[in-house]
């Protein structure tokens, strides 16, 4: 009987993930320990055939090299730029990611930025937290209504499609951008039309981020997109926080260009740009666009099974990298 391939999960995760994890596997897991640093990881990947890693490990070439045993890495996530996918191709590695499973529970967040930004929602629970609501005053803390306003959604993927879905039952029209045209089928349904990105930052009331983070959307927002927005315009993203230039943001939300911002994500994460934190019109939680146990628990449960089917050989449901099985480097299990 061959030995099981042996696997680390780097990150704490569920009971689920790890009993079907043991299964199939070696397992060295994770559980009730603070995240590896980078030394601490490469350390603990000697031996390993796979990794199973959340989206805050930074998997690179000299990681990889250091790994030399390593044939397959998945991401419990949806966006992949922690993994140098040029580097898995070079050495032959497979890399596969969580596609699909959160596109609901991301978008009902969307939604709730949205509301919570429009709303003052936040800046209203610490005004009230704070002892200063002492009565009923006709203009106090006034929003925007969301409802009939225009939904602008950058990135017309899956979860940007969700959150399309959601913006009917506000009665709200919907212009989007995406670098190429979805289907006419899809643009009916949802009621949709498609603008260029300049067009839809200031045509749109709300607009939101949906779109994957590569180099060439490094700080695609920036003061220019956001000098189009009109002043009482709201602006969300869901997506990667290096798609935003953070100095512009704040300044436009200081200088109420924009109304309001709601942001689950940001370029230094977890470290924030301290200029956001005194922003009372910027609402900021702390990447949660997935955060239902029962999402969570599936992505980790998909990214177990990624593994267990590239490490015996087969392709992964969710291959980000098929060029890699071409790669002289490549093993099958």
């Amino acid at each position: 009987m061959s030995q099981r391939p042996r696997i680390l999960i780097t990150c704490d995760t569920f009971p689920e993930i790890i009993d079907f994890a043991r299964e199939h596997f070696e397992v060295v897991d994770n559980q009730g320990q603070a995240q590896s640093t980078p030394a601490q990881l490469r350390e603990r990947l000697q031996g390993m055939d796979g990794v199973l890693v959340a989206g805050t490990d930074r998997i690179d070439a000299a990681l990889l090299d250091a790994s030399p045993t390593v044939r397959a890495v998945s991401i419990a996530a949806v966006g992949y730029n922690s993994i140098d996918i040029a580097a898995c191709n070079e050495r032959g590695i497979l890399a596969s990611n969580t596609p699909g499973i959160l596109d609901d529970t991301t978008a009902d967040l969307g939604f709730a930025l949205i509301l919570a930004a429009s709303r003052r929602i936040g800046e209203g629970e610490r005004y009230l937290r704070a002892g200063r609501w002492k009565r009923w005053e006709n203009d106090l803390l006034l929003g925007q209504d969301v409802h009939h306003r225009t939904l602008g959604i950058v990135g017309m993927g899956r979860i940007g499609q969700a959150l399309a879905r959601r913006a009917r039952g506000f009665d709200m029209p919907v212009v989007y951008h995406n670098r190429s045209r979805v289907d006419a089928a899809i643009e009916q349904a949802l009621d949709a039309r498609w603008l260029a990105i300049d067009e839809l930052f200031a045509t749109a009331d709300i607009v939101c981020l949906c779109l994957p983070y590569s180099q060439a959307v490094h700080h695609l927002v920036g003061a220019a997109l956001l000098a189009r927005m009109k002043p009482t315009a709201v602006f969300v993203n869901l997506a990667r926080g290096g798609i935003v230039d953070e100095d512009a943001l704040i300044h436009a939300l200081r200088h109420h260009a924009i109304a309001a911002a709601g942001l689950d994500v940001y370029e230094g994460e977890p470290a924030i740009n301290p200029g956001l934190l005194d922003l009372d019109n910027a609402v900021l939680v702390p990447h949660i666009g997935s955060a239902t146990r029962e999402t969570r628990v599936a992505m980790g449960l998909c990214a177990a099974r990624n593994l267990k089917v590239g490490l015996e050989g087969g392709v992964p449901p969710n291959l980000i990298n098929p060029q890699a099985m071409a790669h002289p480097a490549y093993r099958r299990g």
